[in-house]
């Protein structure tokens, strides 16, 4: 069996069910945007004390992202993901039983700490098995498990959200322990279905595992295996704050769309559906972009094409008196953020590995996801309490992605990736 086949053997495996976890994951991240269209009202919460809450999840994911991950590159990925996913879980769920400002922001900065090891996790899991030439695509399919949780969420959210009363529950609790809980059942899958590494993996030969091992060993360049040498180097923080700016814009822009779109006129059931639409153009080009960088083995100018895409669709949405532009606008803004993706999370191993890139990758997570999640929803609830609009939040918001696509170049030859066999 040829290298090829080998690597879409293993992909075949794991990506699916690494996008299904994904999936859950995500919509248990963001479902908060769609409760918001009845949770606020319901429980008199303004746009700021929403704002500030939705991006309180943040807080505790950046808080517990480097010890997440250095758990796992000690306890084996298999287990310690079985562990996140019954956490989070629970804690999605217990959303429903908020009732005040300071218990939503003390769930929603428990759910932070309780997911804080899948993503960063899962990017590293992936360098266990796959080499260079394959990861900027695998990572872009593995993420497009984001729009996909859109598509699926938005209208499922809007259809729980008419719940509204049954068994005397709202219907943004219902939404809160009905999403929750696939996170608790598909724990125990993770028993089954993850192996920690390609030598502990049933379904391949020993001949399998020796090549994947040895193809790996023999593109292991990267100039750091420990993490605290590796907090040295610049570029780790470099990385941090290329993701902080698109994290400031995506968070933003998706926490805050269900609440714009509904501003438009749709009714609470429409939105979920009308959100969808921007998030298939999102997938298309999260899979098409990141085998295009795999293609060409480039990866910085695959990072700041989508970044100045997405801060062109702000700088739009910002000046615009249409609806209709403005929709279209922030749908650009999201292919952008989210193309750039596969390409930016196979920088990364180029420099770091082992223990290094465990704890390097969620260290760039914590700046990146971790303040920018917090920083974008926070600034545009701050300033719609000041303006009464979105505009402008969404300028302000620009200012992340032009930074990431501005550093990303800036730092040019310093991050140069193989090339592809």
């Amino acid at each position: 069996m040829s290298d090829e086949q080998i690597y879409a053997k293993c992909a075949r495996r794991l990506i699916p069910f690494m996008m299904l976890l994904y999936i859950v994951n995500y919509v248990d991240r963001v479902n908060v945007g769609f409760a918001a269209l009845t949770m606020n009202r319901d429980l008199a919460f303004s746009a700021g004390v929403y704002g500030f809450g939705a991006g309180a999840f943040f807080l505790g994911y950046s808080l517990f992202q480097i010890p997440a991950n250095l758990i796992l590159e000690k306890l084996g990925a298999r287990t310690w993901i079985f562990c996140i996913l019954l956490a989070w879980g629970a804690i999605s769920a217990s959303n429903a039983l908020v009732t005040t400002p300071a218990s939503f922001y003390g769930v929603r900065i428990l759910l932070g700490i309780a997911e804080a090891g899948f993503f960063p996790g899962m990017i590293v899991y992936l360098t266990y098995w796959f080499p260079h030439a394959y990861r900027a695509r695998l990572v872009g399919i593995f993420m497009a498990a984001i729009p996909v949780a859109n598509i699926i969420g938005g209208p499922v959210s809007s259809l729980l959200l008419q719940l509204d009363g049954l068994a005397q529950l709202h219907g943004w609790q219902w939404l809160f322990i009905l999403e929750g809980a696939p996170a608790c059942l598909l724990a125990f899958s993770v028993l089954a279905f993850l192996p920690n590494r390609p030598r502990d993996a049933h379904f391949l030969s020993a001949e399998e595992k020796a090549t994947i091992v040895s193809r790996l060993a023999s593109e292991d360049s990267a100039q750091h295996q420990d993490f605290w040498p590796a907090l040295q180097d610049p570029r780790v923080w470099a990385l941090g704050v290329i993701y902080l700016g698109y994290s400031a814009g995506a968070y933003g822009v998706q926490l805050w769309l269900p609440q714009i779109v509904q501003g438009m006129g749709f009714s609470t059931l429409a939105t979920g559906f009308v959100i969808a639409l921007p998030y298939i153009a999102t997938m298309i080009g999260m899979i098409v972009w990141g085998r295009s960088s795999d293609r060409s083995g480039e990866r910085i100018w695959h990072v700041a094409y989508p970044a100045f895409l997405a801060f062109g669709g702000l700088v739009v949405a910002s000046i615009s008196g249409s609806d209709l532009v403005t929709f279209l606008a922030l749908g650009f803004v999201l292919v952008g953020c989210y193309a750039l993706q596969g390409p930016f999370w196979a920088l990364p191993p180029v420099i770091l590995t082992g223990t290094a890139a465990a704890g390097g990758i969620a260290f760039i997570n914590t700046i990146g996801t971790g303040f920018g999640g917090f920083m974008g929803p926070a600034i545009v609830g701050a300033i719609k309490d000041a303006t009464g609009g979105y505009a402008a939040g969404m300028a302000v918001l620009a200012i992340g992605p032009m930074l990431t696509g501005t550093i990303v170049l800036a730092l040019g030859r310093a991050m140069r990736a193989p090339r592809p066999a």
